[in-house]
């Protein structure tokens, strides 16, 4: 029986939750991983949710900014795991536990919204370079350390674009905070050292050019298709071995009232 895997970068679930709805709607995952919901746990739109039929819910939320919600059809197999990461106090992670067609035992998702950065790619003038490096330092030590016995599976906006096929014009975004050389070789160091497979390009080998976001100050963003793929899917190789299918929903990008990011699925069994 095949089991999926949706994450989205939903910019204020509030204010898109229609096309929230929607999307469960058309694609009926069996797991809903949403990053920057941009509400306090206790406004987040719960009864929609399982009046939709999700009825498991791990929000780690906070007023106006950041937070990620993890929400499933089935019960989570231990009760969800928010972690802190540099000490921030920003809520950009839930970990929830599941079962994985095909695979021994269960699993362990990760739900990550990642610092963006901010314009500078310098952290000695730019704090909140300087913040995203730690906090992909901190999870490079997470999933090398404490985290490395699990199966893991980590979803969401990790605010890097790591391949030049991940972007629309490798050159020109090379001094552009999310495809920099050193946000590139500090998350391709945290995937290979915590022997984590991109899942997305383990269905769509490279030189595709994949895409997940694109600029809200492009005035006709299919036409000139300046994206980037800030949204990821990786896994352990066992779980990888599984991977049955990756869909990326670019039509969402020009739904009414869209986020910038667009859904992506990962289907296993």
């Amino acid at each position: 029986m095949a089991f999926s895997i949706v994450t989205w970068n939903i910019n204020s679930v509030r204010l898109r939750l229609p096309i929230v709805l929607e999307l469960l709607e058309t694609w009926q995952p069996d797991v809903l991983c949403l990053q920057e919901i941009k509400c306090p746990n206790d406004q987040f739109p719960s009864a929609a949710f399982k009046k939709a039929g999700y009825e498991h819910l791990a929000v780690h939320g906070q007023k106006g900014y950041h937070g990620v919600a993890t929400i499933s059809r089935s019960a989570f197999t231990s009760e969800p795991e928010p972690m802190s990461f540099c000490d921030s106090g920003h809520t950009r992670h839930i970990a929830t536990r599941h079962k994985i067609p095909g695979v021994d035992g269960t699993a362990l998702l990760h739900n990550f919204y990642v610092p963006a950065g901010g314009d500078e790619a310098n952290p000695d003038i730019n704090p909140k370079f300087k913040h995203k490096l730690e906090f992909l330092n901190a999870m490079l030590e997470a999933f090398t350390g404490n985290l490395a016995h699990e199966k893991n599976i980590v979803v969401g906006d990790l605010n890097i674009a790591p391949s030049e096929h991940d972007v629309w014009s490798h050159k020109q975004l090379l001094k552009v905070v999310s495809h920099t050389p050193i946000e590139v070789d500090l998350l391709n160091k945290l995937r290979d050292d915590a022997a984590f497979t991109d899942l997305v390009r383990q269905h769509f080998p490279e030189p595709e050019k994949l895409f997940s976001w694109w600029s809200y100050r492009s005035r006709d963003w299919a036409v000139s298709d300046r994206g980037r793929r800030l949204d990821h899917i990786w896994s352990h190789a066992d779980i990888a071995a599984q991977l049955s299918g990756v869909d990326i929903m670019r039509d969402a990008r020009g739904w009414l009232k869209p986020s910038d990011h667009v859904p992506m699925r990962a289907v296993f069994g």
